[in-house]
């Protein structure tokens, strides 16, 4: 991978990569754990860049459940904007009031009702929907993105549970997950079925947060649109024109 290929990916500037080759400045934990994302790094090859970097690496335990201060701001701050965060194993922790007005899946459930993962591929992704071709790419960005966190935190056994488990209930997860796929997540796009409002077609962008090891999941829509219009009305405001 070429060294703008994996800043893009990192979420990181070119710049800030090549001071790291030439020795200067000391990368932060966060940094060290989106390059070995990019690089899709074995546990034991994480553990290594840590070494080198001179930081000890999160522990090969549980996947963490914590949302930080950051993530509470990324929630509060964006508080016209649909937002949920979620641990690396797609459980979703929390969301901010414009989530819940939505009424998007999660609210009110519990265990694996609450994770992404889960519902995907069973069929019970409550209100929201997505063309075959994003379905498709979205499952597989999903199995590419857990098989990372299994590596991450092997010791986790509800995660080894969320797998087998998914494994044995849907034939399609289970071809991923034997076929190692590596999908990422782009360009996607879910319709929302909002009893009030009607249909509502949004853009879906996930976002990591380095610190904590968070998945923020974000809902959009074109300003003017009708679709920004009816999200707007969800929250009980006048839309904006454009």
């Amino acid at each position: 991978m070429r060294r703008d290929e994996l800043a893009v990916v990192a979420g990181v500037s070119a710049e800030y990569i090549k001071r790291i080759e030439q020795g200067h400045g000391r990368p932060s934990a966060g940094v060290l754990y989106a390059l070995s994302r990019a690089l899709r790094l074995t546990r034991p090859e994480y553990e290594y860049l840590c070494s080198l970097a001179g930081h000890a690496p999160p522990g090969a335990g549980r996947v963490p459940h914590q949302v930080g201060p950051g993530a509470r701001r990324l929630l509060d701050r964006l508080g016209d904007t649909p937002v949920c965060i979620s641990d690396a194993a797609w459980t979703v922790l929390a969301w901010n009031t414009a989530w819940e007005q939505l009424g998007c899946a999660s609210i009110g459930s519990h265990g694996r009702e609450r994770n992404m993962a889960w519902r995907a591929f069973t069929g019970d992704q409550g209100r929201t929907t997505r063309t075959s071709e994003k379905e498709v790419r979205f499952q597989s960005s999903i199995v590419t993105d857990l098989r990372a966190t299994a590596l991450r935190y092997p010791d986790d056994d509800w995660l080894k549970d969320l797998v087998t488990d998914l494994q044995a209930v849907s034939e399609t997860f289970a071809s991923l997950w034997q076929a190692h796929v590596d999908t990422r997540y782009q360009d996607d796009q879910v319709t929302i079925h909002h009893p009030d409002t009607g249909d509502i077609t949004v853009d879906c962008d996930i976002m990591t947060i380095h610190e904590g090891d968070l998945r923020a999941v974000v809902f959009t829509a074109e300003t003017g649109s009708i679709d920004a219009a009816r999200l707007a009305l969800t929250q009980g405001r006048r839309p904006d024109r454009g």
